[in-house]
């Protein structure tokens, strides 16, 4: 696992719990509201996660893409299926999607090649 995964896979585990420590009942309710969501159901567990990279990228938030990459490799799902996806949320977000873009090819790459070794 590269050193930019690590870190942050290390400060999100830290901080989710430190987050959930604090007893704010709404905030742990929609954490597991969260945590809820991508379990299997009348969807496959991996399309939720694609949709949710999806989401992710046209939210244009590059630690939810991450976290949503991580989950999609763990299921296995294959880099065609995360290039479509992409491009969904290419069309779906326009042109302000690209730089995210650049971001989840670089954290795929580091991923895949954490999975390697």
């Amino acid at each position: 696992m590269t050193e930019e995964l690590k870190q942050f896979q290390e400060f999100r585990e830290k901080m989710n719990k430190r987050i959930l420590e604090s007893g704010n009942k709404e905030i742990q309710r929609f954490f597991s509201l969260d945590k809820n969501a991508y379990k299997e159901g009348a969807l496959p567990a991996e399309t939720k996660e694609l949709l949710g990279l999806v989401a992710s990228l046209v939210l244009r938030c590059n630690d939810c893409v991450t976290y949503h990459l991580i989950q999609c490799a763990n299921l296995g799902l294959k880099n065609e299926q995360l290039y479509e996806a992409f491009n969904v949320a290419l069309l779906v977000g326009g042109s302000i999607v690209i730089p995210h873009l650049r971001n989840a090819f670089a954290m795929l790459d580091e991923i895949q090649s954490s999975q390697k070794t």
